[in-house]
């Protein structure tokens, strides 16, 4: 794991930020240019390799984040060691939960990746301070939401093609590099752990992908490298 202090220049911008993505992220773009300034003078850049551990469930961790590059995936274990993965966060997602002190998931590189990381301590006085980082963050709880409810149907409803389908959507809405129509990127999560996330078989799983393969929605190129070079054909399986 590399680490990085947040260089900060004299205009008050943090150089790093110029050209982060979280720069227009929930937290960072609710800030003002003097908040952002003492957000960076107590930032740090770490790199995380992948399956690296970056928030225990339980832990009373003093730290949130925001991811910059990679993909980061949520766990929740149970008493008997089984472990759900329940989520995946993208660039410029915010990782963590104001003003609770205990983790209730574990967060976990899915990929190499980067994060931004600062203290809880220092983001939360800034929350109670700035109305409109309150909002951000409201708005931000209330897409979460919006989308676990949605993934829930996808989970109780839709058949293992919509399922499967729905996550390669998922996955390339936030990849890169994208076109307007079509999108490449490399699986974040191996089949198994596929197949968890949708409550699936590893074969069931296999057999989907390469059935989409087939039906031209999706090229596959050394296992986890994926073309998708129509979004439009990729969402109407997803739908049936």
């Amino acid at each position: 794991m590399d680490v990085a202090p947040i260089k900060v220049s004299e205009a008050g911008t943090p150089v790093a930020c110029r050209s982060c993505q979280a720069r227009h992220g929930v937290v960072c773009s609710a800030l003002s240019s003097s908040q952002l300034k003492e957000l960076g003078r107590h930032s740090l850049r770490r790199k995380i390799d992948a399956g690296s551990e970056i928030v225990a469930q339980g832990s009373e961790n003093s730290f949130y984040s925001n991811i910059m590059r990679g993909v980061v995936k949520l766990c929740k274990v149970m008493p008997d060691g089984r472990q759900q993965i329940v989520g995946l966060q993208f660039a410029p997602d915010f990782v963590g939960r104001p003003f609770v002190r205990e983790s209730k998931l574990s967060a976990e590189a899915a990929t190499d990746a980067e994060i931004c990381v600062f203290l809880r301590s220092l983001l939360d006085r800034m929350i109670s301070e700035t109305p409109e980082l309150q909002r951000s963050l409201h708005d931000q709880a209330l897409k979460e939401l919006d989308a676990a409810r949605e993934w829930m149907l996808t989970l109780g409803r839709r058949t293992a093609e919509e399922k499967v389908a729905s996550l390669l959507h998922l996955i390339a809405t936030h990849a890169e590099p994208q076109t307007a129509t079509s999108t490449a990127f490399d699986l974040p999560l191996s089949r198994a752990e596929i197949a968890d996330f949708l409550g699936l078989t590893i074969e069931t799983v296999s057999r989907q992908l390469t059935r989409l393969r087939k039906e031209g929605v999706i090229h596959i190129e050394n296992i986890r490298h994926i073309v998708v070079p129509d979004m439009d054909e990729l969402e109407k399986k997803i739908s049936g």
